[in-house]
């Protein structure tokens, strides 16, 4: 799951992407109004939190111009004030939910999941295809062989193919959704955290076998034999 955060107070920004990206999200970093609203427009996020107090543009001011363009993702919004009325507004905006600096991160953990949790594709927590299952709340696969927990991004490479079984998906789509437009990544990244997910499937006795479309990207389906 991708997430866009926009804080401008950068030690706070580093600790949370830490923490949101040890909790198995990607997460991508900005620090002011203006390139949150561009990185929403043009990128596909599942989830943002947006300070309120940002320079060149605010995060309700950002929340209002994407609700405008039918951008329906998830938000919440993060800020010092604690007036009733100030609340009001970022609910009003289309906020789906608001936090008071400072704020404890399980509570903010928390209410991501919770915000998430809504999405129409996010409602079941458990994945299954086959013989095996992805448990969305603990990161684990578990299969006839046994549970591992899954590393960030083979979970979220999985969880986008569980999603859709079956169905082929190009390989620049995982770098893009999970690594990120800016990333430096390389292709490469995508053929060994697939190296990687063929073995923990194997290993907890799973019958589903990721198999190459052969110039498009990989899909899952059931092993033959």
């Amino acid at each position: 799951m991708r997430l866009l955060l926009a804080e401008d107070e950068r030690t706070l920004s580093d600790a949370l992407v830490t923490l949101l990206s040890h909790s198995n999200y990607s997460v991508d970093a900005v620090y002011n109004g203006q390139d949150a609203l561009d990185y929403l427009q043009v990128g596909n996020y599942d989830c943002a939190v947006l300070d309120v107090m940002m320079p060149k543009m605010d995060g309700i001011t950002v929340l209002r111009k994407i609700r405008e363009q039918g951008i329906t993702i998830p938000v919440m919004l993060l800020t010092a004030k604690s007036e009733i009325d100030d609340r009001v507004e970022g609910l009003d905006s289309g906020a789906d939910d608001y936090m008071t600096k400072p704020f404890a991160a399980r509570e903010l953990l928390a209410r991501v999941r919770a915000m998430t949790r809504r999405m129409p594709e996010m409602t079941n927590n458990l994945l299954e295809f086959g013989n095996i299952s992805l448990n969305r709340g603990d990161f684990s696969l578990s299969g006839p062989g046994g549970t591992m927990r899954l590393a960030n991004k083979e979970f979220q490479m999985l969880e986008m193919m569980m999603m859709n079984p079956g169905q082929a998906i190009p390989t620049e789509r995982f770098l893009e959704k999970i690594w990120g437009y800016e990333s430096e990544s390389e292709i490469n990244v995508v053929w060994v955290n697939i190296s990687g997910l063929r073995k923990k499937i194997a290993s907890v006795g799973g019958n589903a076998a990721i198999k190459a479309a052969r110039g498009i990207g990989y899909l899952l389906a059931l092993s033959e034999g």
